[in-house]
């Protein structure tokens, strides 16, 4: 192809060259034939000058000829008169020709000078004779100047002749010469004509090939290239038509946004070509639910958008998003694989809540995550519910700053023996030391660290003030292990461990003494990563606990498959063993589960001593709570653990803060 086009250029080229040349051909023609024409002309005037001087010493010869017959039949003085005055009248055009002719002319004319001279001699001494009255010597001398004049008229009309001739010579050779630039015209011209002909189609094709390369210019820029759907740039250009009609007509316009569940691992395990199909497929079945008027779009990635102009209420998008969850949902042969396809959709309108097309997009994304979060299929977008704000992304900035100068501490809330009462350990609970907010309590940023990509450098950070705490009271004789919290972020992170390992080392801290808490959605996120994570952490010493049990969504046979020492019980389980038929017995199910798993059972939420006396019975082995204790700042734990090693008794927390 790219050779082809290399050939029609070059042809196009050489034609454009071929008609300039041809051009150039013709206006030298002109040239030579404006010059030519304009030569001849002066030659045929020059021979035409001459020519007119011959006729006038033809013409004189012959009038002075006319006046010797007078002369000699004159009987007086009056009739001789006119001889007289006309000897030698052409004397000066012989000189004329003979300076101003060419050499024939000039060569002509000394001839016939001499000639006439001696014809002027005899014509005076005719003239003499008759004013002496020798009639017979005036006869002789007009015999003799008649045969003269004879022959120098004859001489005269021959050079006229002649002339005449050159002149229709050149004439004709002018013609000639014209017809056979008139043919050399009108050949070239004719070529040119072809040429431009053949170049007006040249420009024609190329016109054409521009304007079809400017469409597919414009295609490619405004739609996916593996989808071939509009892309994001066409789907705003079309967002904003819509929402200026809706305006006008007082319509309302609906977005979907859609992200493929688990699009990941069809890459991981079939290859990204396999990906790719799946795009196709999905785009295919999204378009097929489409309405007329609809605009399917490819985001990037595994993201869709579906824009929805036209509609009448959220009704009416909640309809349409479910449609289209239906027609993309379901098994897709990717490869002679049969793929379980799903998605989440995120919904949002024009002009309310949306009141652009900035906002339309970001609250449908905002919506889709939360259909992602909570596996709702199709998620409607809640205003009172979005928690993406300004004062958010200025919490983002402030909390990178806030663990690199220091800003967090940590609070520790003790945990007891649930029989025994013996002070076991403290769990770590991150705050926040805002300049200007004053403490910030670990629900306003844990999920923007989470959400952000900080909970390892926050983690970590969480992790070297643990550490250190516990080596600041074990020199004061207070050994009291301590618990961490840990993300999913940390179990999918490799070299985890190893920064645990750094950190153990450079406080001089036992591993036994440190208890990393996970919760259920970390190890979900990738069960064998996390797997492997946790194995490296027990290699060390450290005991691992899962948090918040049973609020998850994981599956029981991971109790037995992690690498695990510890399970803690949520608070809302706590709760509900007073205030349900079947919350102690549900506890009670838990307890048993852990036990026939190996695990120690942590009981969180332990609010009062009737529940500690219930979970002591179950088989609990620690417990932790308000009843308990509350957090306490790191100062303030030595005072209490020795107030509770004294007593032997739960200290009641201020349950005001």
């Amino acid at each position: 192809m790219r050779a082809f086009r290399i050939f029609h250029r070059a042809v196009a080229r050489g034609a454009v060259a071929a008609l300039a040349l041809g051009l150039t051909l013709l206006a030298g023609l002109a040239v030579v034939s404006t010059r030519n024409t304009a030569r001849v002309a002066a030659e045929i005037a020059a021979t035409e000058r001459i020519s007119e001087q011959w006729s006038q010493v033809f013409l004189r010869i012959s009038i002075e000829y006319e006046q010797l017959v007078d002369f000699v039949r004159a009987d007086d003085a009056v009739g001789r008169a006119p001889l007289i005055a006309s000897i030698g009248s052409a004397e000066e055009n012989l000189r004329w020709i003979n300076a101003h002719g060419g050499r024939k002319d000039a060569l002509q004319a000394q001839m016939l000078q001499n000639t006439y001279f001696g014809y002027s001699y005899t014509l005076r001494g005719l003239v003499d004779a008759d004013e002496r009255g020798d009639r017979r010597q005036v006869l002789l001398d007009a015999e003799q100047a008649s045969l003269s004049a004879s022959a120098l008229r004859k001489q005269a009309a021959a050079n006229v002749a002649r002339n005449s001739l050159e002149i229709g010579t050149a004439l004709s050779e002018t013609q000639e010469r014209s017809r056979n630039l008139q043919f050399a015209v009108l050949a070239i011209s004719g070529l040119d004509l072809a040429l431009v002909l053949f170049c007006a189609l040249v420009l024609l094709r190329y016109q054409r090939s521009t304007e079809r390369q400017a469409r597919e210019s414009r295609h490619r820029a405004t739609h996916d290239g593996l989808t071939t759907v509009p892309n994001r740039h066409l789907l705003a250009e079309r967002t904003e038509a819509a929402l200026a009609a809706a305006d006008r007509d007082g319509t309302i316009v609906g977005l979907l946004l859609l992200d493929l569940n688990k699009f990941k691992e069809v890459n991981d395990t079939l290859g990204h070509h396999a990906g790719d199909v799946l795009l196709c497929k999905v785009a295919d079945r999204l378009i097929a639910a489409a309405r007329r008027g609809d605009t399917v779009a490819r985001l990037g990635g595994d993201e869709f958008a579906v824009l929805l102009p036209g509609l009448t209420s959220a009704d009416d998008l909640l309809t349409i998003g479910h449609r289209m969850l239906a027609a993309v949902s379901g098994l897709a042969d990717i490869e002679d694989v049969p793929v379980d396809v799903s998605v989440s959709i995120g919904a949002t309108l024009y002009p309310s809540p949306s009141t652009n097309a900035a906002e339309l997009l970001r609250f449908a994304d905002i919506a889709m995550y939360t259909a992602k979060r909570g596996h709702l299929g199709v998620a409607l977008y809640n205003p009172a519910a979005d928690d993406h704000t300004p004062e958010r992304l200025s919490v983002l900035g402030e909390l990178r700053r806030a663990i690199e100068v220091g800003e967090l501490e940590l609070h520790y809330q003790p945990k007891v023996g649930a029989t025994t009462r013996e002070l076991n350990g403290v769990e770590s609970l991150v705050r926040w030391r805002h300049p200007t907010r004053g403490l910030i309590a670990p629900d306003q940023f844990i999920p923007v660290a989470e959400e952000n990509g900080l909970m390892l450098p926050l983690t970590d950070a969480i992790l070297a003030m643990a550490l250190a705490q516990h080596r600041v009271w074990s020199a004061d004789r207070l050994v009291l292990p301590v618990a961490v919290n840990a993300g999913s972020a940390c179990l999918l992170d490799e070299g985890f461990p190893a920064r645990v390992a750094e950190q153990l080392r450079a406080h001089s801290v036992a591993p036994a003494q440190l208890t990393i808490e996970i919760t259920e959605t970390a190890m979900v996120t990738d069960p064998a990563r996390a797997t492997s994570v946790l194995t490296a952490l027990r290699a060390l010493g450290v005991r691992i606990s899962i948090d918040d049990f049973g609020t998850g969504y994981s599956s029981m046979s991971y109790l037995h498959t992690m690498p695990l020492d510890e399970l803690k019980i949520d608070r809302q389980f706590t709760a509900r063993i007073f205030s349900t038929d079947n919350g102690a017995a549900i506890v009670a199910a838990i307890v048993q589960l852990a036990h026939a798993s190996a695990l120690d059972v942590v009981v969180e939420g332990v609010e009062d001593e009737r529940s500690l006396v219930v979970i002591a019975g179950m088989g609990c082995e620690l417990a932790q709570g308000y009843h308990i204790c509350k957090p306490l700042p790191a100062d303030e734990v030595p005072a209490w653990a020795q107030r509770w090693q004294a007593d032997g008794l739960p200290q009641l927390a201020d349950l005001s803060t």
